[in-house]
């Protein structure tokens, strides 16, 4: 059995299966957290629904993420193993409408949690809390607990520390000039599964819903429901459009085809008659209010030409300003770049230290993607050092 003392910092989803697989085959694990309990974020995922992975074939699965990197490490430990692994765990998971996989309603989020972190301690990982990170070397971590600072030593050491965003939940990216220090790459955060800010023409409807519409930009499309809000509009689709505009400078525009289903053509008969167009917009085309209200921010001229109007709802033009503040968003872009690390995510430039989690440079939308590639990178490396 090996005794090599593996240190972890950080005990979101990353750092947690990295300790359980190390543990699994005998090594000794510590986990340096700074916040009072682990797996803050992991748990404010669950406020919406405790999305864990996807249900999608692989193959299709692997195409939501942005890096080649990433795609080889989620097919190390894929959608089918992480229902596996939680079956393993006692926690039982069904197969949502959108293809979702989430625990069964008898487990709440906390019960997830919990039933992980009692497998840990029973294998011997032992957790600190309120421990920062402060330095490391090639012999030592530093970390502050309370007012004292202590250097553990490690024969590795696992930084799993998260991105950037909501900030509450321990994920704020102070280890970015701690690596920046010892000329580690690190491409800038940006925010991921953003809302877009928008031109002040669509604050009025804020709180109104597009269900079952298609969101568009340059090519890239993604069908499904969005909110307007104070400042812009949100939902599943323009998170997905993020990485895609990303390589864009704002202002941009993304286009909002309101009845997929039907042709321009299609529209433009149903509009070419003698009713009045509120009427066949309503009636026959059953547009839904909020799709009502959006036509209405147009003016008269362009709203009653039926030429006009009948492209508009298949390509409605929304000007987007920005993303959304960082500390709001559900991720981050950016972080330790892959041409710093090698096949095992160890850093080049420090040999037996590795990174797993969001803090390494990759994308994906929501849906279980994100949390899926956190399980990946934490087995993953566990696996390279146990090899």
């Amino acid at each position: 059995m090996p005794d090599n003392h593996i240190i972890i910092i950080g005990a979101g989803p990353a750092g947690l299966m990295a300790s359980q697989i190390l543990a699994e085959k005998g090594f000794k694990v510590q986990i340096f957290e700074q916040n009072k309990a682990s797996g803050r974020k992991f748990l404010v995922a669950g406020n919406g629904g405790f999305n864990l992975t996807h249900s999608e074939e692989l193959e299709f699965f692997i195409e939501k993420y942005d890096a080649p990197e990433i795609r080889e490490i989620v097919k190390g430990f894929d959608n089918k193993k992480v229902v596996d692994w939680l079956s393993d765990l006692g926690i039982t998971t069904y197969v949502g409408s959108s293809g979702k996989i989430f625990p069964t309603k008898n487990f709440k989020p906390i019960q997830v949690l919990k039933a992980w972190l009692d497998r840990l301690e029973q294998l011997g990982v032992v957790i600190h809390y309120e421990h920062t990170f402060i330095d490391f070397d090639e012999n030592f971590v530093t970390l502050k607990h309370k007012e004292n600072e202590l250097k553990v030593d490690y024969s590795k050491l696992i930084l799993a520390m998260g991105g950037g965003s909501w900030k509450k939940t321990g994920s704020d990216a102070k280890w970015i000039e701690i690596l920046k220090s010892k000329n580690i790459e690190i491409t800038p955060l940006e925010s991921a599964n953003s809302g877009y800010n928008t031109d002040s023409k669509f604050h009025q409807l804020q709180g109104q819903y597009l269900k079952n519409i298609k969101v568009s930009f340059e090519g890239n499309d993604k069908i499904g429901e969005v909110v307007f809000t104070k400042y812009g509009i949100e939902g599943s689709p323009i998170y997905y459009l993020n990485r895609f505009t990303r390589k864009h400078d704002f202002p941009l525009i993304i286009n909002i085809d309101l009845k997929p289903n039907l042709l321009e053509a299609e529209i433009l008969e149903q509009l070419n008659g003698t009713e009045k167009i509120s009427q066949v917009l309503k009636r026959k085309l059953k547009l839904s209010t909020t799709a009502l209200n959006l036509l209405k921010t147009l003016d008269k001229e362009t709203y009653t030409n039926i030429e006009i109007l009948s492209k508009l709802i298949k390509k409605f033009p929304i000007e987007i300003l920005s993303y959304r503040p960082i500390d709001e968003v559900i991720s981050t872009s950016g972080g330790v770049s892959f041409s710093e690390l090698n096949d095992k995510l160890e850093l080049n430039k420090f040999p037996n230290v590795f990174c797993a989690g969001e803090m390494i440079d990759w994308e994906a939308p929501t849906g279980g993607y994100l949390l899926q590639a956190c399980f990946s990178t934490g087995f993953w490396v566990a696996n390279e050092i146990s090899k």
